[in-house]
């Protein structure tokens, strides 16, 4: 579909919940058909996990975005999900690659929420792309499993924080999700979700360098438990690292039952974002450096410092091995 105003920020680069929008629907369409191809209960296809995601280059206003999505492997109870965003400049001609995700679903019963459906196996065309894609699929396991026991923090409001400060761009948003929020089985969108803590995460980034402000990857979105509708979310986000020209943003989405629900607040999904800072003619500025006053907050840092590190030895070996 065609980037609308409305798709975009004040400097028409178009919002990364946006795309992460478009590619959880065209990851629950193709997951859904396919978990309903043979005869038994029919399912929706439920978003869990996004791996991490990386925005290649920027989409504008007035672009045309295509998204296609490919199933690459089948567990028993989940369907991985490859999904590709191309632009295109429909006066010129010109196209580009912007994103690449993989995206893990699981097949709820329309009966029964609660109850995860068998899905059915795909055909591999070798042996190693079936091998390849359940070493995938442990290693997510294994990841999920770790965040959702490191996740039990809560960010609290700071009276009158310093500029640069982790309290100073902290930001939270509150949502009462309505029927247009959710799917067939009553429960919230994926991609809505994301799109929610991407502006979280856009606000956190704006607020600390006060500049014009992109996304530019998405660690691991981890969708630990569902969100009714009728529940209020809380879609909070936190400064954790600064590098030169990057920032890590750690957001979290916390949902309380509202109606008919006894239950106590949980939290439903968590992910580390990372921004860059632009100019008005879209060169990368230098990031003001954060300054850390806890202890807690200094860990943080050390930590997100730890996950840049890998994630630049990873780019440069991908780049090397591409010059071969």
């Amino acid at each position: 579909r065609i980037m609308r105003p409305d798709d975009a920020n004040i400097a028409g680069n178009v919002h990364g919940g946006t795309i992460l929008k478009m590619i959880e629907e065209a990851g629950a369409i193709i997951s859904t058909r396919h978990c309903n191809s043979q005869a038994g209960e029919p399912c929706v296809a439920a978003l869990a996990r996004v791996e991490r995601t990386d925005f290649l280059s920027p989409m504008c206003i007035g672009e045309v975005a295509n998204v296609s999505a490919e199933i690459t492997y089948t567990s028993r109870h989940s369907v991985e999900v490859q999904v590709n965003v191309m632009s295109e400049n429909i006066l010129t001609g010109a196209k580009k690659v912007t994103n690449k995700a993989t995206l893990w679903y699981v097949p709820l019963s329309l009966k029964n929420v609660n109850k995860v459906l068998e899905v059915p196996p795909i055909q591999y065309a070798r042996k190693e792309q079936e091998d390849e894609g359940k070493k995938r699929y442990e290693e997510q396991k294994l990841d999920r499993l770790e965040t959702k026991q490191r996740n039990g923090d809560v960010i609290l409001p700071i009276i009158n924080p310093e500029p640069h400060t982790v309290g100073y761009s902290q930001s939270s948003l509150i949502h009462l999700v309505g029927p247009s929020d959710c799917t067939l089985l009553g429960f919230v969108h994926g991609g809505v979700t994301m799109k929610l803590m991407d502006e979280v995460a856009g606000i956190v980034a704006a607020r600390h360098c006060k500049t014009n402000i992109v996304t530019a990857s998405v660690d691991a979105i981890n969708f630990h438990e569902k969100i009714k509708k009728g529940c209020v979310i809380t879609v909070s986000g936190r400064m954790t690292f600064t590098s030169n020209k990057s920032m890590e943003i750690e957001v979290f989405v916390d949902a309380d039952p509202f109606v008919d629900e006894p239950r106590e607040r949980y939290r439903a999904v968590s992910a580390f974002f990372t921004y860059v800072s632009l100019s008005r003619e879209g060169k990368p500025l230098p990031v003001p450096q954060l300054l850390t006053e806890t202890e807690d907050e200094k860990r943080r840092f050390e930590e997100g410092k730890g996950r840049y590190l890998q994630t630049k030895a990873k780019r440069q070996a991908q780049m090397q091995q591409s010059a071969q």
